[in-house]
């Protein structure tokens, strides 16, 4: 090979190392920064009612086997949680929005919300009366990935996983 064309390729080898070093800086990422955001700040939680994993009380307090989790979670990251109660298709609309931070509400895998949440890997599953098994899953904001990936840690080291 030729000493201009050595060249050449060094300088191409040179260009595509250094563009996927740039591409590798931090993974998993989050676009919007909602890891980073609510470290610290505030964890904004869409919550809806639904027996012994979630519930509402009239003066506002929140109460079930989720939001435990969720206040745990919260309080290894620092956050202080603003609930907020709906029914799910506005929770998860304000999900999609960008305006909770995640969703709640005994949610399982098969959930009809995934084209406008990210969900969690299953953290419990139960037995229901006709014997089927009932795997329970937390909604996040899509493409949130550092987010989710360190709420998925968490959920993992629960009893109550799986």
């Amino acid at each position: 090979m030729s000493t201009p064309a050595r060249r050449a390729l060094t300088a191409v080898a040179l260009v595509v190392t250094l563009g996927l070093t740039g591409c590798a800086s931090s993974f998993p990422a989050d676009p919007d920064g909602t890891l980073d955001r609510v470290t610290g700040g505030a964890l904004r939680v869409g919550i809806s009612p639904n027996g012994d994993w979630t519930d509402m009380t009239d003066g506002g307090e929140a109460s079930g086997i989720e939001v435990s989790l969720v206040e745990d979670f919260a309080e290894g990251i620092d956050a202080e949680i603003e609930w907020i109660e709906g029914g799910e298709e506005k929770l998860f609309t304000d999900l999609a929005a960008g305006r909770l931070d995640m969703v709640i509400g005994g949610l399982t895998d098969t959930t009809p919300w995934t084209d406008k949440a990210a969900i969690t890997q299953p953290f419990d599953q139960v037995m229901t009366a006709d014997g089927k098994t009932v795997k329970h899953v937390m909604a996040a904001a899509m493409g949130e990935n550092a987010f989710l990936v360190e709420l998925e840690q968490f959920l993992l080291t629960q009893e109550s996983a799986p």
